[in-house]
């Protein structure tokens, strides 16, 4: 099972929250590089990080994340 961001869900998402990919990084405990490798589907996220920006973008996780 792999959980991937929707890309322009997540994008939309942070940028309504008014937040930038590194703030975003830093609420969250990522890394940058991490966020922005996220937001183009490159990496898939595990539950734990799935739910955790769910609840900082404060958007259900099915709206921003696909399971495959």
């Amino acid at each position: 099972m792999k959980i991937k961001a929707k890309t322009n869900a997540i994008v939309r998402a942070r940028i309504v929250k008014g937040m930038t990919q590194r703030e975003l990084a830093k609420l969250s405990g990522l890394s940058y590089a991490y966020i922005s490798l996220l937001e183009r589907s490159v990496k898939p996220v595990g539950p734990a990080t799935a739910k955790k920006l769910s609840e900082l973008l404060e958007q259900p996780m099915e709206e921003l994340f696909n399971i495959e």
